[in-house]
């Protein structure tokens, strides 16, 4: 079996959480629509894992930072990104933690109330 390919953060205000990733990530995400689905796409290059920020009717944010935890990678910024996340309308849950062998990890809580990872070699 292969690692992930795809994920997706759930949102309801979709504008806020593009807006949100955009200001913490530094980058653009790409709008789009499929089927009733609203996406906000991560940038990614084949093969590597892609993602979206999305809102439709199947998609509820946990709203409480409970759930499964996506880890975004965070390569070489993983501490501008964390000093982005409040002023951007989040909070950092988890502070950066090494691991030894992995990295170093922490945890976000977004605008929706979603708990994201942020991972960096």
């Amino acid at each position: 079996m292969k690692n992930a390919v795809w994920f997706e953060i759930p949102a309801t205000d979709l504008d806020r959480a593009i807006k949100f990733y955009e200001e913490i990530f530094a980058k653009t995400l790409r709008r789009e629509s499929m089927g009733g689905i609203e996406l906000g796409v991560f940038s990614y290059e084949q093969p590597n894992t892609g993602g979206a920020v999305v809102k439709g009717p199947a998609y509820q944010p946990s709203g409480d930072g409970t759930g499964p935890v996506v880890y975004v990678a965070a390569n070489g910024e993983i501490d501008a990104i964390l000093a982005r996340v409040p002023a951007a309308g989040g909070s950092v849950a988890l502070p950066k933690t090494s691991i030894e062998g992995v990295g170093a990890i922490a945890h976000v809580i977004d605008p929706e109330g979603n708990r994201v990872g942020l991972h960096a070699v």
